[in-house]
């Protein structure tokens, strides 16, 4: 199975990084069913218009990696500069938080 970068590496610069965001790309019912403890939930459809803001780091995952990488170019199109992909929640090491529907 075919998984982009490295999800664990990339949450430890995330939590290095103040202020920094932890975007989750994925569906809602994606999401509600398992994600990492912190991440806001806004699915590639709605990224360009999610309101994130573009004065701090965003950390974005999903499952593979795939769309993560997807909404990055999208957004940095959009004037973000401080984001970055972080890879696939199938790549993940941690516990998961279920149920939540967190959204930015």
């Amino acid at each position: 199975m075919l998984i982009f970068g490295n999800i664990n590496q990339g949450l430890e610069d995330f939590r290095a990084a103040p202020g920094a965001i932890l975007v989750d790309v994925r569906e809602a019912d994606e999401f509600s069913g398992g994600h990492i403890p912190g991440a806001v939930n806004v699915p590639l459809p709605g990224i360009l218009c999610s309101g994130l803001p573009r004065d701090v780091p965003l950390f974005l995952y999903c499952l593979r990696g795939t769309r993560s990488k997807r909404a990055a170019r999208m957004l940095k199109r959009m004037g973000y500069n401080n984001v970055r992909s972080i890879g696939g929640i199938m790549g993940y090491q941690g516990k998961l938080t279920h149920g939540d529907h967190a959204s930015a």
